[in-house]
């Protein structure tokens, strides 16, 4: 199921989405929220008739750095041997269609096409083998970066946590298994060039590592998101520029970066 959270006559829902073509997509809206007991009301409205939003509000986005050796290569950094990670703020997230801002702090913005995992449940210490058992599903995600701050601060807390610094979206796939969310293309345009091209089993850790790792040192809430990393080909946006993600079996996640305001 994918599922997406909107608004429409100024009420937010979350709904299914259903149909194949993109003309054609329409909404089912959930009755409840989908990291609890919840049904669908049979009440159907077009895509294109909604504002998608970010498919979850996280409490906090864990993401973790490095985790392809062609990336971590590519900026001259080793690679790690254990899950490398960092955090960007819930006021960081946007969705689908939202203007990336370009910060007045930096010159040089990077983007990372990443495979983002929703969590679907309160969890701590979490083993390998429940690992599936407290995922929702999985989205798209850009882990846009200043990188100019990145390297000059070297702590990341501005460089990769400033607002509109995590578009997310389109809708959460709750039908991909671990297996296959462990190898799925990902890959990002940027006006309509592709930049980036690469599979998540390329992953050094795979997502139970990830989820394993984290879990260990904090709870997990639903809603959270955990981003697993970035394969190679980052590189500069600029304004003006109109950049997209698209997963294998998820879809394809659209911003456009615009000058702050």
């Amino acid at each position: 199921m994918r599922i997406a959270r909107f608004s429409i006559d100024g009420n937010v829902a979350f709904g299914a989405v259903e149909g194949d073509k993109q003309d054609e997509l329409v909404l089912d809206i959930i009755k409840g929220i989908p990291f609890a007991d919840y049904e669908l009301s049979g009440t159907k409205v077009p895509l294109s008739k909604v504002r998608l939003l970010p498919p979850v509000l996280p409490n906090k986005v864990v993401a973790f750095g490095r985790n392809y050796a062609d990336h971590a290569r590519e900026l001259g950094n080793e690679v790690p041997e254990a899950p490398f990670a960092f955090f960007k703020p819930s006021t960081s997230v946007i969705g689908p269609g939202d203007d990336i801002q370009y910060p007045s702090f930096t010159r040089e913005l990077h983007h990372e096409a990443e495979l983002a995992v929703v969590i679907g449940r309160m969890c701590r210490e979490v083993p390998r083998e429940r690992v599936r058992d407290v995922i929702l599903g999985y989205t798209c995600a850009n882990d846009v970066t200043a990188r100019d701050v990145q390297k000059r601060e070297k702590q990341w807390a501005r460089a990769k946590g400033f607002d509109t610094s995590c578009p997310l979206g389109p809708w959460v796939e709750t039908d991909l298994d671990l297996a296959r969310a462990n190898d799925l293309t990902v890959q990002l345009t940027v006006n309509g060039e592709q930049r980036q091209l690469g599979r998540t089993s390329e992953m050094i850790h795979p997502i139970e590592d990830l989820i394993v790792n984290i879990s260990e040192a904090m709870t997990l809430l639903p809603g959270d998101v955990v981003l697993t990393g970035t394969p190679a080909g980052v590189g500069p946006l600029n304004v003006g520029d109109e950049v997209a993600v698209t997963i294998e079996g998820i879809g394809t996640l659209t911003n456009k970066v615009v000058k702050r305001g």
